[in-house]
């Protein structure tokens, strides 16, 4: 599907000069089964000095765009059709013509790219001063005026330049590390920065600092961005211009506000609906039927055909080309103008009413676990620290205590690296605690390993099983579907034969979607997706019929679209199998889902400690905790105009990076961070208080006659926006 430059012309005179112009470029690779076609005869406009977000879902096309414009397409894919990059100063590159030695200059003197696994982009054997020196003697540049510049934009991407330079990448977190990254991509001043997912693998607020930043980097560098994501919410108050893909070819693009409020076509349509929110209604949130074509094997006519609500004949034997919708949007549909009747979306409203919102009444409710001042602390001293009698303990989980009812979900959301996973291990018994203890049914579960508690230790591991994030590395690849299913029913249900076993299988998959079963269940996991991975590790863990399970970040690995669907199942497969689930996650949108579809909870841990926990409505629409606060601020909202009104605001903490959980802040362990901590919060540990709606919170502005309120405000706590203003 092709646009002529002409089709271009309007938006770009009335905008901006062009600086990218990529016409009828495909990339294709030769398999055994056909030609895989992954960019798909795409031509597109890129204008100097924009944002332009692409947004779409995974093996869309969007991350091969990108290596298009860098010419970086890897071996066996071959790109074919021009890609034109306009200068400020000189003559038009054809960059699918450049030779080697002159794409070596070009990708970082002209265009550079920011990876999303920053660890991958580093040689672990150098420091990161090094990785600057080694590109910068790469391109014949005067050293020390690069360095300089190199110790600028690290200070602008709020790094200290000594320490970062002088460090190695795994001394460094994934946010410091990602921001070193996009330091090292700007220091020969390149025009254009292609950023492929790179804030993907980081936490909210590294998240959300980081594109606060590019706005600040855009303006102060003149630079082109180009921002590939699947999470749209994350770019829609941000870019500039919105572009969707859709089966390796974009099919609709236009302002940022056009493409969010009025999208227009049914897959940008659906794509908004999908996406968890922390705004909208869930009822209003749905997942998008149908499959992402084969590449292979591309439908005839519009490629959106197959899932579409109002296809007709038409658009399975036609081409729909682009139609103009407004100024500078553009759409690939025949039917555009009846999409918003067909596929209704909610950005978010100002008050959320639903029966989904009022939390279950547990109060009646058996314990199922409970964990009683658990601590689990981690020795990480070297050799040469023993020696010198340095310690270097980290605190994973400090005295926490926490009760688990039967049939409850409970979300616990925060940052990587404050206890989460360690803490859910430590739940079902895979990690033992340190001190504290950790019951089922009310036996310590450990006791019960040890044959000292009347439960068969073989009954406490069935009953509390893990999903983990990647499902891939949790299927044999040697076993088929039916033989891992098989596999639990054999172990627990010997009353069932082989027949009986088939037919529990047959009818699971069905149920999860997975139709037709028989076909499913002779495929190996490299035959799945990996939404339907996730399906067979939950399924698989279901049918050890468990009293809990951990999901460590189960939905985070899947594409936005998939999202709502996987939790969906969750839950319905929740109400058959009578299960609890302590859910993982760093997306607040994912645990509000959850817990507040199902009348659960959310707890939000900071460091160790568990600071605020709370039935989902409370915690997302009156957080208590500063922390709290925090990932809710950090939360991008799906409407432009909310998105932009939370970009003005400064992270409303004091320090972005988290303190080293081997060193951890006396006191309130989020003090150094708190914009509203004062001095007592440096010399004391707040207690979970009862706030009176469902909720506890350990923070001493809960206690309105704690000696808080007279002692003295942090010394540069009044340099940082108060956190209330920004709630």
């Amino acid at each position: 599907m092709t646009q002529s430059k002409q089709e271009y012309e309007s938006y770009t005179e009335n905008n901006q000069q062009t600086i990218l112009e990529v016409r009828d470029v495909s990339v294709t690779f030769d398999m055994d089964r056909g030609t895989s076609r992954v960019l798909d005869s795409v031509s597109f406009d890129v204008n100097r000095n924009e944002m332009l977000g692409i947004v779409g879902e995974s093996g869309s096309g969007k991350s091969m765009f990108a290596a298009s414009l860098l010419n970086a397409v890897v071996d066996p894919g071959e790109a074919s059709g021009e890609i034109w990059f306009h200068p400020t100063d000189g003559d038009p590159v054809d960059v699918l013509s450049l030779t080697d030695d002159q794409l070596e200059q070009f990708r970082w003197e002209e265009i550079s790219m920011v990876f999303q696994g920053a660890m991958s982009s580093f040689n672990p054997t150098m420091k990161i001063r090094e990785h600057f020196e080694e590109t910068i003697r790469a391109h014949g540049k005067d050293m020390d005026e690069r360095m300089a510049h190199a110790r600028q934009l690290l200070t602008d991407l709020y790094l200290d330049p000594d320490r970062v330079l002088s460090s190695y990448p795994h001394e460094l977190s994934g946010g410091m590390k990602q921001r070193a990254l996009i330091a090292l991509s700007l220091v020969l001043d390149p025009e254009v920065l292609v950023m492929d997912e790179p804030t993907a693998a980081l936490d909210l607020l590294m998240q959300r600092s980081i594109m606060n930043l590019l706005e600040t980097l855009q303006n102060e560098y003149d630079l082109t961005i180009v921002f590939i994501t699947h999470d749209l919410p994350l770019v829609a108050g941000l870019a500039d211009r919105l572009a969707v893909m859709y089966a390796f070819e974009f099919v609709e693009f236009g302002p940022s506000d056009h493409v969010v409020r009025n999208a227009s076509h049914p897959y940008t349509r659906a794509l908004l609906k999908s996406v968890p929110s922390v705004d909208a209604p869930l009822e209003n949130m749905n997942p998008i039927d149908g499959e992402s074509p084969d590449p292979v094997d591309t439908p005839s006519g519009c490629s959106y055909h197959p899932r579409c609500p109002i296809s007709t004949e038409k658009c399975v034997q036609e081409d729909p080309g682009y139609h103009s919708v407004d100024d500078g949007q553009e759409v690939t549909c025949f039917h555009w103008e009846e999409s918003a009747d067909a596929v209704q979306y909610d950005l978010g409203v100002e008050e959320l009413e639903s029966e989904s919102m009022s939390p279950a009444d547990r109060s009646d409710t058996e314990t199922l676990m409970s964990l009683t001042n658990v601590d689990v602390h981690f020795d990480q001293a070297s050799f040469i620290d023993k020696v010198f009698n340095k310690d270097m303990t980290v605190r994973a989980v400090d005295d926490v205590s926490l009760d688990i009812k039967e049939n409850e979900v409970i979300a616990l959301v925060g940052e990587s690296g404050c206890g989460k996973t360690t803490l859910g291990k430590t739940a079902i018994g895979i990690q033992e605690p340190t001190s504290g203890t950790v019951t089922y049914r009310g036996m310590d579960i450990w006791e019960a390993k040890r044959g000292n508690a009347d439960i068969d230790p073989d009954e406490v591991r069935r009953a509390l099983q893990i999903v983990h994030q990647d499902p891939g590395s949790s299927l044999n690849p040697s076993r088929t579907v039916r033989t891992s299913l098989a596999a639990p029913l054999k172990r627990w249900r010997p009353d069932l034969n082989s027949s009986d076993r088939e037919t529990v299988i047959s009818n699971l998959l069905e149920r999860v979607g997975m139709k037709p079963a028989e076909d499913y269940a002779v495929r190996f996991p490299h035959q799945l997706s990996g939404g339907e991975k996730q399906r067979v590790v939950l399924l698989r863990s279901l049918l050890m019929s468990p009293d809990l399970i951990l999901a460590d970040e189960a939905v985070s690995a899947l594409d936005v679209s998939l999202r709502v669907e996987m939790m969906d199942l969750m839950l319905n497969l929740q109400e058959m199998f009578d299960t609890s689930y302590l859910f993982i996650s760093h997306d607040f949108a994912n645990a509000r889902y959850l817990a507040e579809k199902s009348g659960g909870r959310i707890g939000i841990m900071y460091l160790g400690n568990l600071v605020e926990i709370g039935p989902a409505k409370e915690i997302i629409h009156d957080p208590k905790h500063p922390y709290t606060k925090v990932l809710r601020w950090a939360t991008p909202p799906l409407d432009p105009d909310a998105a932009r009104e939370a970009q003005k605001t400064k992270p409303p903490v004091r320090e972005i990076d988290i303190p080293d959980p081997t060193d951890p802040p006396s006191g309130c362990p989020f003090h150094t961070r708190c914009p509203e901590a004062r001095d007592v919060c440096r010399r004391e540990m707040p207690s979970m208080v009862d706030t009176d709606d469902g909720s506890f919170v350990a923070c001493f502005r809960e206690d309105e006659s704690h000696e808080y309120w007279e002692s003295e405000p942090l010394d540069d706590a009044e340099e940082t926006a108060s956190i209330d203003e920004l709630a």
